[in-house]
């Protein structure tokens, strides 16, 4: 499995996710597994097909964290020195230079991204975008509404 890139805050919160399915998640089901079997005839207990399909799901769900974590590579963005350059867990302002809005993104791994907390996927077409260019560079982006241009206004390593 390749390695998988986390900021140090991204591998925490999976880490606190499989913490909280392992130890509370799966007893849970567990109970309501055995309370659903209480109450009978297992082929027409709806509560307790709920409870397996349930269980399946937290039981993939901790195989897959398990694995992410496994194959993560933490990459802590206060520790790194690219000389200027976008690189992954860089926090980068960008100006739209049509509009003029100005936007701050950090690059991060896919499962942290999140929108609106200014977090960015590595995958996502912007990120690709910017990896490479520094301060002053124009980035252009194949967006949904046609092709943007933002100019980098910082690049800050946080």
């Amino acid at each position: 499995m390749p390695t998988i890139p986390l900021t140090v805050r991204g591998a925490e919160k999976l880490k606190t996710e499989l913490q909280r399915l392992k130890t509370v998640e799966r007893h849970a089901v567990i109970q309501a597994i055995a309370e659903a079997r209480a109450q009978g005839d297992l082929s027409e207990n709806a509560e307790y097909d709920a409870a397996k399909d349930k269980q399946g799901f937290i039981e993939g769900r901790i195989n897959e964290l398990e694995a992410k974590l496994a194959a993560a590579q933490v990459i802590d963005p206060a520790g790194i020195d690219a000389g200027g350059k976008v690189v992954f867990g860089a926090t980068v302002a960008l100006e739209d230079e049509d509009s003029g809005q100005q936007v701050t993104y950090q690059i991060v791994g896919d499962d942290e991204a999140d929108l609106k907390l200014g977090l960015i996927s590595i995958s996502s077409p912007i990120a690709r975008a910017l990896i490479g260019k520094a301060a002053g560079d124009v980035a252009e982006v194949q967006a949904p509404g046609g092709l943007k241009s933002w100019e980098i206004v910082d690049v800050r390593y946080v």
